[in-house]
């Protein structure tokens, strides 16, 4: 049993690998002070403290010529005990930690580096995919160190080690295509192994040997050995590793681009000791490996950029040869999907959907959209939905992961990308849960490492980092596009302005100068049929007779567009206006004037106050209301129904009834000027009336729709917003009311 506290594998995060206050026992350890050389602390396999001084005064050590936070250099070969040493040493906050190991027999500095530099080297690079170069790895690896098994992981996003190849002697359990879960590697440890890229272990049963204070030195239990190829491991591992069956391990990093990569692990049943410069080759080797990873990943990911990057060109050239708009990204000419090798894609514009190839329904991807442009951020990437989002749950199995671009701040403009469930079937090297043992009190680590597999749902492929590069480009590129097309508007917006201004000049000009004529006409030819009565056969009496109504009628058009044009001339001057009377008194002149008909007539009362420039509500108010009678004519009785409306955007009417209704796919052309869906045979008026109400409601800032059916009535309805805080509220401003 170990002589050091066995921790709990459950604070195995928190272990302080980095400073055991213990060596392993194959070597010996010295520790001086770097600035006078003074004796700090000294391994307890030394005979005495006085045979530590006595090693290092044989030895010089030059500590100005070590750098702190580098690995050992090698200092030379010394004899102790008529057996000869490697020695090494390195530099460490201030101290200078001094390695002896026993020289193993035939080796020499330069015939592993030889080896790795004539023979490994062109292998290394001659490797045409990160799979081939992993084959070479463990291959030469374990002809380098006669390990009996050596296997190279990489780590996946989750910190799982992959198994990617290995090479084993008969008698080994073969991982090949296995996985390693992430907790057989705590962090603290995948953090030295990004600094100290080599750690041996040549026996897994050995005793720890602690390390003893010198005279009059501090206590050196808190030393940082992170460096030091002695360094005692937690016993943890040591458990784990007899647990596995392995007695000798070695582990060599692999980093690139700064993240820890993967691993050359290399493991044997019976102890093994490698020498020092044996393990210098094994260090630039996974050094070379490392280099070659990053170039292999990095020509690749930039290739895959490039084609990624030409796609995104033709989108947006397509898109700027049409009219600009994001509901063109949903047109199967552009592939959309494709950009992100997705099965499907949609375009959300607020509560409007498009899509194209495979994607949930319409109303699934509408709330998916709106919760994304909730979270804020301009992109949103996972290939487990259902785990981030659990509503997401109904989209399985067509829809597992989600790649999305917010393309507005303010409004929810979202293009997302789908991907299906991907179901794998993984295979564990043993069964990754940690179980607790009866009657031992802690958590042990695996016990068992024979194949476990386990299911994996809810997951789709994972999103590449070029993929998600390529949609943030297309972002950007259609925010320049927008930006664009709004500069375009702006500049087309103020020239119609310009030309409504003429329009609406030349409108009152011609209207206000045909009225003279138009009356001239009906009155000549009041004239000719009062002088020539008597002459005049019925033909031309007819004739002359439409030519009169044609006059007045063409008057009424031109007083009608009159007042059309000097309703967006006027200045408004809105004010709090009570509806309920302006209502009650529009009522009651129109009873007056149809008084022959039988209207019911419903208010809903008390209508609500209105923000609004009290004249022009009057006229808009009494045209729709003059509209709900004049196509209720034939109806006994008519039914016009004024309701109060309070909605987000404001207050305002809605009016009913049950006339003659119109076709929905015409409500496009109610609110134009001279407009008509009925003839004027049957129904009376210039066509103009809606047209004015929906000028005076948009002058306000507000809107106006419609809903009708044939012979089951219509609907019109208006709502105007509040005011700017500024405005007085109605109940301290007695408003006026129409």
């Amino acid at each position: 049993m170990s002589a050091l506290p066995l921790p709990d594998l459950a604070q195995c995060a928190d272990e302080p690998i980095r400073t055991p206050g213990a060596v392993q026992p194959h070597g010996r350890v010295s520790v001086l002070a770097a600035d006078d050389g003074r004796l700090l602390a000294y391994s307890a396999n030394w005979a005495s403290e006085q045979e530590a001084r006595d090693a290092l005064a044989q030895l010089p050590v030059d500590s100005g010529a070590l750098q702190s936070g580098n690995g050992p250099a090698w200092i030379g070969t010394l004899q102790l005990a008529d057996r000869g040493h490697d020695v090494a040493a390195h530099r460490q906050d201030g101290r200078v930690i001094v390695e002896y190991e026993p020289a193993l027999p035939g080796t020499g500095l330069l015939a592993p580096m030889y080896h790795v530099a004539r023979d490994l080297l062109p292998l290394v690079q001659r490797a045409d995919s990160v799979d081939a170069l992993c084959q070479v790895v463990v291959r030469e690896m374990k002809r380098l160190t006669g390990f009996g098994r050596c296997l190279v992981y990489r780590f996946d996003p989750d910190g799982h080690g992959q198994v990617l190849a290995e090479r084993l002697d008969p008698g080994y359990d073969a991982y090949a295509g296995h996985r390693f879960p992430a907790s057989d590697i705590p962090a603290q440890a995948r953090a030295l192994y990004l600094v100290n890229h080599i750690r041996l272990i040549p026996d897994a049963n050995y005793e720890p040997v602690p390390l003893l204070a010198a005279q009059g030195a501090p206590d050196p239990s808190g030393l940082d050995l992170g460096f030091a190829g002695l360094r005692s491991v937690s016993p943890v591992h040591l458990e784990y590793m007899r647990n596995m069956g392995t007695l000798a391990s070695m582990s060599v990093s692999l980093v690139s681009r700064g993240r820890l990569w993967g691993l050359i692990s290399c493991h044997d049943h019976a102890p093994r000791h490698l020498s020092f410069q044996t393990r210098v080759a094994c260090e630039h080797l996974g050094r070379l490996v490392s280099l070659q990873i990053q170039a292999q990943e990095d020509n690749a990911e930039g290739a895959q950029r490039l084609a990624l990057h030409q796609r995104v060109l033709t989108l947006v050239a397509l898109m700027a040869e049409s009219d600009g708009t994001l509901q063109r990204l949903a047109d199967p000419e552009l592939s959309l999907h494709r950009l992100a090798d997705a099965s499907g894609a949609a375009v959300v514009l607020n509560d409007s959907v498009w899509t194209i190839g495979e994607t949930p329904p319409p109303d699934m991807v509408r709330e998916l959209a709106h919760w994304i442009a909730a979270r804020g951020g301009e992109t949103f990437c996972t290939d487990r939905l259902s785990e981030v989002h659990p509503p997401a749950e109904a989209m399985l199995p067509g829809c597992a992961g989600v790649l999305a671009i917010s393309i507005s701040q303010v409004h929810r403009h979202v293009v997302l990308w789908f991907r299906p469930e991907l179901v794998q079937t993984i295979r564990w090297a043993g069964d990754p849960r940690q179980k607790l043992l009866p009657g031992q009190g802690r958590i042990h680590p695996r016990q068992s490492f024979q194949s476990w597999q386990e299911r994996v749902r809810g997951r789709s492929a994972p999103w590449l980092p070029a993929q998600q590069s390529a949609v943030s480009e297309l972002r950007q590129a259609l925010l320049s596009l927008v930006l664009r097309r709004a500069e375009e508007l702006a500049g087309h917006a103020v020239e119609l302005g310009r030309v409504n201004k003429e329009l609406e000049a030349f409108s009152y000009t011609v209207s206000h100068d045909l009225r003279a004529p138009m009356r001239h006409i009906a009155g000549y030819v009041d004239l000719v049929l009062e002088d020539n009565a008597h002459r005049l056969d019925e033909r031309s009496t007819r004739y002359l007779r439409h030519v009169k109504d044609a006059a007045a009628y063409a008057g009424k058009l031109v007083d009608a567009l009159l007042d059309f044009s000097r309703l967006g001339r006027s200045a408004l001057k809105p004010t709090w206006v009570d509806s309920t009377p302006l209502v009650e008194d529009l009522v009651a002149e129109l009873r007056q004037q149809e008084g022959c008909r039988a209207i019911e007539w419903d208010i809903a009362r008390p209508l609500p106050r209105l923000w609004a420039d009290p004249l022009l509500l009057q006229v808009a108010a009494r045209n729709l209301l003059a509209n709900a009678v004049k196509y209720t004519r034939g109806r006994e009785p008519a039914r016009i129904r004024i309701a109060p409306l309070a909605l987000p955007e404001g207050s305002g009417l809605e009016i009913s009834d049950n006339g003659v209704g119109f076709p929905m796919k015409y409500v496009g052309k109610l609110f134009g000027v001279f407009q008509r869906l009925h003839r004027s045979e049957d129904f009376d008026g210039t066509g103009i009336g809606l047209a004015n109400v929906k000028r005076i409601v948009e002058r306000h800032g507000g809107s106006v729709w419609a809903r009708g059916e044939p012979e089951q009535g219509a609907t019109f309805g208006f709502v105007l917003p509040p005011p700017a805080p500024e405005a007085p509220h109605p109940e301290s401003n007695n408003a006026e009311s129409a």
